[in-house]
């Protein structure tokens, strides 16, 4: 059974300890499944798309616990525990989940077995009740870690918020946040505003990693300029290297673009397969264009087509 919501926010009264708020990045390797210190026990995992489907890691060291942003898959959320160990000893307490994707929940049950609570936005159940246990099922028929496990169904996060839940011991302060549907409904944002650094799921990637399916692209770019408002330096995406602020924006730009060529398209009576056929967007956005980019076309023209 779950437990109820915290509707507020978490103050966990412990040691305070004195951090500065340094941007510079300590490159501890370079290579996926490595540590990048961003900030004074803030660290960024790159997880192993390319050959375990891995989404990346964020670390927050606390004065007495460790808080993870997303759980990735079984053995993505095994791996970042390991990696953990190599910069502190502290219990991990909370995983917070940046939506209800398999690559960023389907770990959950490997955290709660090693003693945390999982955190995440609201509708990340409800997304979890819309989608499952068919997406877990099939995951389960093509990945080990997820077969390994012996349940039949994706674990929900433990502890739901509504808009925002901050945790602040006193030596880290970290806001979870929601601003709507980007990526999906249930997208959160691990922001440290001391720090000014954002852990950003998929609503903002660094290449073309931009599933639409489950998303609204037309509220996608209002949540991207509500990230632009905030104090921020650092984007570490869920997946992709980290980078400065102007992520935010080739983000933004690359839907934007999207927009335009499917709405011009449609103006001049072009059908799906036409603009699919025949859409090229600017080298401007080009980071984001990949193996996706047809299933993006059709994703804007049925948000511009529905009734």
């Amino acid at each position: 059974m779950r437990q109820p919501n915290i509707r507020t926010r978490i103050l966990l009264p412990l040691a305070a300890v004195a951090l500065c708020s340094g941007m510079v990045a300590a490159l501890i390797s370079s290579e996926s499944g490595s540590l990048v210190e961003l900030a004074p026990g803030v660290y960024f995992r790159e997880g192993d798309l390319e050959h375990q489907g891995h989404c990346n890691n964020g670390i927050v060291v606390f004065g007495e616990f460790v808080v993870v942003i997303d759980a990735n898959f079984p053995n993505g959320a095994e791996a970042c525990l390991a990696d953990i160990r190599k910069v502190t000893e502290k219990p991990v307490r909370l995983v917070f989940d940046t939506h209800h994707h398999g690559d960023h929940a389907y770990g959950n049950p490997v955290w709660v077995a090693n003693g945390a609570l999982t955190v995440a936005h609201e509708n990340v159940v409800r997304e979890m009740d819309r989608y499952e246990p068919l997406r877990w099922q099939d995951e389960a028929a093509k990945r080990k870690d997820v077969a390994a496990l012996g349940l039949r169904n994706a674990q929900p996060p433990i502890v739901t918020y509504p808009d925002r839940l901050v945790i602040d011991d006193g030596t880290q302060r970290l806001e979870l946040l929601h601003f709507g549907t980007a990526h999906t409904r249930g997208d959160g944002f691990a922001y440290l505003p001391r720090h000014r650094i954002i852990f950003t799921g998929d609503a903002v990637v660094n290449g073309p990693y931009n599933y639409m399916g489950d998303g609204d692209t037309h509220s996608w770019i209002g949540v991207i300029e509500a990230l632009e408002k905030l104090r921020v330096e650092t984007v570490a995406p869920g997946h992709g290297p980290p980078t400065d602020r102007s992520l935010l924006g080739k983000q933004k730009a690359f839907i934007r673009a999207l927009h335009r060529e499917v709405a011009l398209g449609l103006s001049a009576g072009k059908s799906l397969q036409d603009l699919q056929k025949s859409i090229r967007l600017p080298d401007s956005v080009s980071l984001h264009v990949g193996s996706w980019f047809e299933s993006q076309i059709a994703k804007v023209y049925s948000e511009k087509t529905a009734p």
